[in-house]
């Protein structure tokens, strides 16, 4: 049977258009980490490097190195996790400017992809492209715990709008956010959707508050 996550994981990748509480358990990913301005090419490629990861996992049978327990799948959303670097914490004057942005993006895989086959994956596309491009690349397990997450519809730019309703219902619940970092998932191509139309998941960890 085929893994879809838009059918299997509604709870974790489609919310509803307003707040709401979720528990995100650990997943494995490939991950990329980088800082700068997301419109940049080195954004891109880092975008681009973790799809060619993804996509070596998927195509693997074709290759004849799939793993054992291999399953057809639907490849999982692109997600970034971002935060500010450190200098924009201590200066408000640059906290919004894009190029002090810090980034973490990923990739989630299936539960039948191991590290060790990981590694053989990165391996092989740094192979093909060589330079520290995929040098950058790892896989880890992470989970994030209690969060609260709600659908954004619109541009980028208009998210600190739904972010403001999170924070509300999280003060509702007697919750707050543990950190300045959030989590974006993203849905929509930007390439081919209008900006007004674009869907992406926004999330934060909370703690209960006091």
């Amino acid at each position: 049977m085929k893994l879809e996550w838009k059918k299997d994981e509604k709870a974790l990748y489609l919310p509803k258009n307003r707040p709401e509480l979720v528990k995100v358990p650990a997943f494995n990913y490939f991950v990329i980490e980088g800082r700068g301005n997301p419109n940049s090419q080195a954004f891109r490629e880092d975008v681009g490097a973790l799809y060619s990861l993804a996509y070596g996992v998927k195509m693997s049978p074709k290759a004849g190195i799939a793993p054992a327990g291999y399953q057809e799948y639907c490849v999982y959303p692109l997600e970034g996790l971002w935060d500010i670097s450190e200098e924009a914490k201590k200066d408000s004057r640059i906290s919004l400017d894009k190029n002090s942005l810090v980034y973490t993006l990923s990739i989630r895989q299936p539960d039948f992809v191991t590290e060790e086959f990981a590694a053989g994956i990165i391996d092989r596309a740094r192979a093909k492209n060589p330079g520290p491009l995929f040098d950058k690349a790892r896989f880890e397990s992470f989970g994030e715990g209690l969060c609260i997450q709600m659908m954004h519809i619109g541009s980028y730019d208009d998210e600190p709008a739904s972010f403001a309703r999170m924070e509300e219902f999280a003060a509702s619940q007697g919750l707050v956010r543990i950190s300045r970092r959030h989590r974006e998932i993203y849905l929509s191509d930007p390439g081919r959707t209008a900006a007004e139309k674009l869907k992406t998941i926004l999330r934060f960890q909370v703690k209960a508050a006091g």
